[in-house]
């Protein structure tokens, strides 16, 4: 317990991949098992500020922001492709940048069908999974999702432009607080400064042409399934059950396809980890350092 206390100092580095600027946030050893932070929407790598330094003592933690997002580029959208095939790319290009030969992942959000889609690239990397809020199968799609499938059923621009509201103040605040039970355990700097990120001229189109994108997603589902059966990675399900965006449902069908899954339901919204970081923190240790891998 006193090696996982030990204060590591986060890095703040940048590497160059297909021709973009990456900003990533870095610390632990370079030795220790390496543990991959994937964001979701509308955030950045930000949303890992606090466990990145409560896991760096037993993980080399490495957490990206993707291109349209916290400090990486944020290239025109007709001039860099925003679909969740190219940010795959652009993360598989920053692991191979660092080096990166076997990793976990945490999967959170958009960072689900990226890391998902990055494991079938390279199955034999993936030791392990922490999900939290982080979608692979169909039951998950409810109601938040119904405005969404209408896009990707008909992309017109009077669809696109019914979705332009997710992007705005309130509904970023929305994301931080609906399924919260002590909102005053939130801070308010966090929605700040993903709006920060939203507002800047261009970020609209960027988020729109994602929103569409996630819908090349869902016909992939069987296949991040299969890729559960076969290769069963260790899994560690932290899932806030109060998200409207993505459910507890969407929680619920990971244990048919993996065998070595544990799942705890946390009394909190979309962004657990605003509440629950201590306890998430505590329970990924306990989780992957007992993992066979951890001994080899």
């Amino acid at each position: 317990m006193t090696q996982s206390r030990t204060q590591h100092p986060v890095h703040y580095k940048t590497v160059r991949v297909n021709e973009q600027d990456i900003f990533y946030r870095e610390a632990g050893s370079p030795s220790a098992p390496v543990l991959l932070l994937l964001h979701g929407f509308p955030t950045s790598s930000n949303m890992f500020r606090n466990l990145i330094p409560r896991l760096a003592g037993s993980f080399r933690v490495v957490a990206p922001d993707y291109p349209g997002y916290g400090q990486s580029s944020m290239p025109d959208h007709k001039d860099f492709e925003y679909s969740f095939e190219n940010l795959t790319r652009i993360v598989d290009g920053f692991v191979a940048s660092l080096g990166l030969t076997k990793y976990s992942m945490y999967v959170m959000d958009y960072g689900a069908p990226i890391g998902y889609r990055l494991a079938l690239l390279h199955p034999e990397r993936i030791q392990g999974l922490i999900v939290q809020n982080g979608n692979a199968y169909e039951e998950g799609l409810l109601e938040f999702w119904n405005p969404i499938k209408r896009y990707w059923a008909n992309p017109t621009p009077e669809n696109r432009a019914a979705l332009n509201f997710l992007s705005e103040a309130k509904s970023t605040r929305w994301q931080y607080e609906t399924g919260v039970v002590d909102t005053s355990l939130l801070d308010p700097t966090t929605w700040i400064l993903d709006q920060i990120g939203l507002d800047r001229p261009g970020n609209l189109d960027i988020q729109m042409d994602l929103m569409l994108s996630y819908g090349t997603n869902v016909p992939l589902y069987p296949a991040f399934q299969a890729f559960f059966r076969k290769h069963q990675p260790p899994t560690l399900i932290v899932w806030g059950k109060n998200d409207f965006i993505f459910p507890a449902e969407g929680a619920a069908p990971y244990p048919r396809d993996l065998k070595n899954v544990e799942t705890h339901l946390l009394d909190t919204g979309h962004f657990a980890l605003e509440t629950h970081g201590e306890e998430i923190g505590s329970r990924i240790e306990a989780f992957l350092l007992k993992q066979a891998w951890h001994e080899n």
